[in-house]
């Protein structure tokens, strides 16, 4: 058995489906903190070359904050290789998958409409929103959290974006078909025309029908031939941006064509998905801690340092890529040029060398230094945006639905890439 078969769990989507590997992220840490590990067949997905994993809080922020070493736009940034240089050019063409100075440039043209200021206005928007879906479901005491706390990411994106809300299926269908595409239940998109805008309706027209090549192999799902229907509602959408908007400072910008449309693949699909995970992981972890549960009902002014611990406690995603541009060394290993080299979040979060007692969830631990937005040059553009919506979410929770309790068991996605949920059955009194 050689090294990388050691380590293939650590990317195999099933692991993820049984939970995230702490216990074995932690031994890794301590024996193997960068090590070669295998990319297995993953069902239709052929086996990758294999990649560097990286696992300790400090190697994972020097892997961040080092583009010039650590290169995001040399495979892109995702583990699985493009299928094809053509593939590969257009991704790259994504913020994500910059390095400075080209990375700068795009980051720019976006930031004036995602500022903490901005995200400040938007925040009783936000807030109203929250508390209407809890009031939505108030008088039934029952709810799939993770389909009720849905909504409110897409709800802030399409404002963000200009998206008509009524388009709002969208947004969801095209993150699950890009996200969650190694679990079979997110896979195929299920949107209906019915409630849709004629824009909506037109771009759902052109959503590609064929999941496989014709040799068999499937086709990529970040792929220009894969999200024809995204692209097409992109173009359409700038037609008429709304003022302020996102789209309106994409469309002003002097984005090329595949800068445009993966600036929007990055919105749409990031924008939502991130906080899609952490709204119901974050709530799964403050509901099996009852002490911390209570001690944040007795004191809500503690729900900005619990939004902290919820991130690190249940980080969205769990690793990124980078490629090495040069030969390089980190963790004692020599890494070459052009290698794969990854880091894992959830590994970093729980460094014992940075928290103390880090598997104990703790909502007033200070300070949190986790890694769940990133760091470096890349730290999330909408984190101030994904807080707020945290926050919100869990004023609603404290003031609306008393008594909040899981009803059975949660359901987790099979990825490797998001460590997000499917189903989170909860219920409450409703003798408020």
């Amino acid at each position: 058995m050689t090294v990388e078969q050691v380590t293939d769990d650590v990317f195999l989507p099933g692991t993820y489906a049984r939970g995230v590997p702490y216990s074995r992220f932690r031994e890794l840490r301590e024996h193997s903190p960068v090590c070669r590990t295998g990319e297995p067949a993953v069902g239709p997905w052929p086996p990758g070359p294999g990649f560097w994993a990286v696992f300790r809080h400090a190697d994972v922020k020097h892997v961040l904050r080092s583009p010039q070493t650590f290169s995001s736009h040399l495979g892109a940034t995702q583990l699985r290789d493009p299928d094809t240089e053509a593939d590969l050019k257009f991704v790259r063409a994504m913020m994500l998958n910059q390095d400075p100075p080209g990375h700068s440039r795009l980051r720019r043209i976006v930031a004036a409409s995602l500022t903490p200021r901005a995200a400040r206005e938007l925040e009783h928007v936000i807030d109203a929103r929250a508390r209407a879906l809890a009031d939505g479901v108030a008088d039934r005491g029952e709810a799939d959290f993770v389909a009720l706390s849905a909504d409110l990411p897409v709800q802030t994106l399409a404002h963000v974006l200009g998206v008509p809300q009524e388009d709002g299926a969208l947004i969801h269908d095209w993150a699950n078909r890009i996200i969650g595409y190694q679990d079979t239940d997110y896979a195929l998109s299920r949107t209906a025309p019915d409630g849709l805008t004629p824009m909506g309706r037109a771009a759902l027209a052109r959503r590609p029908a064929p999941r496989t090549r014709p040799d068999g192999r499937p086709v990529n799902p970040r792929s220009r031939e894969a999200l024809a229907d995204m692209f097409h509602y992109a173009h359409a959408l700038a037609e008429r941006p709304a003022p302020g908007s996102v789209m309106a400072a994409m469309r002003e910008g002097g984005l090329s064509r595949d800068e445009f449309e993966m600036m929007f693949f990055l919105f749409a699909v990031a924008g939502s998905e991130t906080v899609r995970n952490a709204l119901p992981g974050g709530l799964l972890t403050l509901l099996d801690h009852p002490g911390q549960y209570a001690l944040l009902r007795a004191r809500p002014d503690l729900i900005p340092s619990a939004v902290e611990e919820m991130l690190r406690y249940w980080p969205p995603v769990v690793h990124f890529r980078r490629t090495a541009a040069h030969d390089t060394e980190l963790g004692g290993q020599r890494i070459r040029r052009g290698e794969k080299v990854a880091v894992f979040h959830p590994s970093a979060n729980r460094d014992e060398r940075v928290f103390a007692d880090p598997d104990r969830f703790d909502i007033t631990r200070s300070p949190n230094d986790h890694v769940s937005f990133g760091f470096g040059p890349h730290f999330c553009l909408g984190a101030h945006l994904a807080r707020a919506q945290l926050r919100a979410v869990l004023r609603a929770v404290l003031d609306r639905l008393p008594g909040l309790e899981r009803a059975g068991e949660a359901v987790r996605l099979t990825s490797n890439f998001q460590n997000g949920l499917k189903h989170l059955p909860v219920r409450w009194r409703t003798d408020r």
